[in-house]
């Protein structure tokens, strides 16, 4: 299992509340987004075999896109676990979280990012 705590995670975790704070989405945006991307980050730690995974935070137009980039070519396929299972789940709350998702190849790994519209 892998340490919620690592610098990586820290510092993504703390750029992405600061430019969601500087473009004046609500609290509630900011913790949604920040809980889908630790689940990106810990998918790229877990899945894509990626100790320090590439993430890019960016706000254009009001629209917060969160990419993360890792090693592993294998798209991710969004599962449905039996009831009682203790993982698995991690793209369905990205998906109940954010407006979009989605992930694309790359020419080394993949993308998977996710799209948050700031409140009128």
């Amino acid at each position: 299992m892998c340490n919620r705590n690592t610098p990586s995670l820290i510092v993504a975790r703390e750029t992405l509340r600061s430019s969601m704070d500087l473009a004046g989405f609500l609290p509630e945006a900011v913790a949604d987004a920040e809980l889908a991307l630790v689940e990106l980050i810990v998918n790229a730690w877990r899945h894509g075999r990626t100790i320090a995974p590439v993430v890019v935070v960016r706000i254009l137009d009001r629209t917060l896109r969160v990419s993360v980039g890792d090693d592993s070519s294998d798209l991710p396929v969004p599962l449905t676990p039996a009831g009682l299972a203790e993982s698995g789940r991690g793209l369905q709350l990205v998906q109940g979280l954010t407006h979009r998702w989605g992930a694309e190849p790359q020419k080394r790994g993949k993308l998977v990012w996710f799209e948050l519209d700031a409140a009128a």
